[in-house]
């Protein structure tokens, strides 16, 4: 694939990059590892006043990189604003608490005691070099949640970003170093997929992280683990949407519209399947698909766009097979399921929503990444927590219900990385990120995640014995 900027709204290629050569990478590789044995021995109080200069620089910035967000992967124009605010809120997050989550942590008295010591305490040190092989549907906030903490811990960064994407990688490197950071402490790789084994081989580099898929994290996790170095993976999602007799209905299937087409449906926490109550279903599903039907498909850069174009010709075409296949299998569109005839030649899709969805269809076990849902009908609790269940993800998912005894049951038996009650999934500094089964493991942002990339190093001290 080319490392290239292609409008989605037009198809377009407005600029493309050569990949770096060995001896470019090489430099990078050096530089990192050259800055690292400096960095590290920094304080808080100075990184955190990079970090925060980084923020506000990058709040400055916000309506520019937006539009480069928006040119390069077509999400709407005010999401990829918001993007960056919440990209500036979780740098000033991390810049404040990173020496109270990173902070020595102290046996109690009678363990120190047991242990044989005088004092003892646990210690979490930078580990060194971190690649992120990064996606393209976030692009900035992917990079900044791992980037900030990882930064705050002492470590620096290597960005492997998605090929699509170059212009906001390149963005990244130069806002980290425009603030002050020394130049081998973040630095973007221009460098296509079979680049990333070598790099992640080298012995300077000390771990990595990926978000992206399934098939790219495998690669990654055998690479890493044949080099015996810790990865954090978080990878596809096809994650439910519960709704129960005992729920809002109407703000249920509200807040489903937008939980199904955040960031044009792109996203791997995006609610896919709707799983529904049968004495709630057909209320739920005629709003549910009102809503979905009145959504503004249309220029990016247009305020009132509601969804634009997916990032790629590739991705449409993906999601049109899962489509079709379903729709040949007996599902039903209660709304889209084709491409939208005014758009002109970007590569759009309408919003869709398909009931009648069995297992026989590939579209009920392979993940939807566009504006497409699918709505299924249960009959009880037991039944929606086995649906749920029935995937190869688990990142995490949705439960609507006022009723206290389902909301211990569903947190007791969902297999996910997070259950939100009467709302839709989102990020937050504060919480930890991540999922189970193919979704990935290890856990980004809150204290787990910037302690993900340190080593825990236990510090112990022998009595002093008088023995000279």
């Amino acid at each position: 694939m080319p490392i290239a900027t292609v409008n989605p709204a037009s198809g377009e290629t407005l600029l493309t990059f050569d990949p770096l050569g060995a001896e470019e990478i090489e430099a990078r590789l050096a530089a990192a590892h050259s800055t690292f044995r400096e960095y590290r021995t920094t304080g808080f109080d100075e990184r955190a006043g990079l970090l925060h200069r980084a923020a506000d620089l990058l709040e400055h910035d916000e309506a520019d990189i937006a539009r480069t967000m928006t040119t390069e992967m077509g999400k709407p124009v005010a999401a990829a604003r918001a993007e960056a605010a919440k990209c500036v809120k979780a740098m000033r997050w991390y810049a404040d608490r990173a020496a109270e989550l990173l902070a020595d942590e102290h046996p109690s008295d009678a363990d120190v005691r047991d242990s044989g010591a005088a004092r003892a305490s646990v210690r979490h040190r930078p580990l060194g070099v971190i690649l992120a092989v990064m996606p393209w549907n976030f692009p900035l906030w992917q990079v900044v949640r791992f980037a900030a903490p990882a930064l705050m811990a002492g470590n620096v960064g290597l960005l492997k970003h998605a090929s699509n994407v170059p212009q906001t990688a390149l963005y990244l490197e130069n806002l980290f170093r425009r603030v002050g950071y020394p130049p081998g402490c973040f630095q973007t790789l221009l460098v296509g997929s079979d680049a990333v084994e070598a790099v992640l081989r080298d012995p300077r580099v000390a771990a990595a992280t990926l978000t992206g898929s399934e098939p790219a994290g495998r690669a990654v996790a055998a690479v890493a683990g044949d080099e015996i170095k810790k990865t954090v993976l978080e990878l596809g999602g096809s994650d439910p949407y519960i709704v129960m007799p005992s729920a809002d209905i109407e703000r249920a299937a509200r807040t489903a519209v937008t939980a199904r087409t955040q960031n044009n449906g792109q996203s791997c926490i995006a609610a896919k399947r709707f799983i529904v109550h049968e004495d709630v279903f057909d209320t739920f599903a005629a709003l549910f698909t009102a809503g979905m039907r009145d959504l503004t498909v249309g220029d990016p850069m247009d305020e009132s766009t509601d969804i634009g174009p997916l990032a790629s010709e590739r991705g449409r075409a993906d999601l049109e097979e899962l489509v079709e296949d379903a729709l040949g299998r007996g599902a039903t569109a209660l709304c889209g399921g084709q491409r939208p005839q005014e758009c002109g030649k970007g590569w759009f899709y309408e919003p869709t929503v398909l009931a009648g969805i069995t297992d026989a269809m590939r579209i009920h076990h392979e993940e939807t990444f566009g504006p497409v849902a699918t709505l299924y009908r249960i009959r009880d609790l037991d039944e929606a927590v086995a649906l749920a269940n029935d995937t190869p993800f688990g990142l995490s998912s949705n439960v609507w219900t006022r009723d206290e005894p389902e909301t211990h049951r569903f947190v007791r038996d969902l297999e996910a990385g997070g259950v939100f009650f009467n709302g839709m999934t989102a990020s937050h500094p504060a919480l930890p990120f991540g999922g189970v089964k193919r979704s990935g493991y290890g856990r980004e942002l809150s204290g787990q995640g910037i302690r993900a990339f340190c080593n825990t190093t236990t510090v112990w001290h022998a009595p002093d014995t008088g023995d000279r």
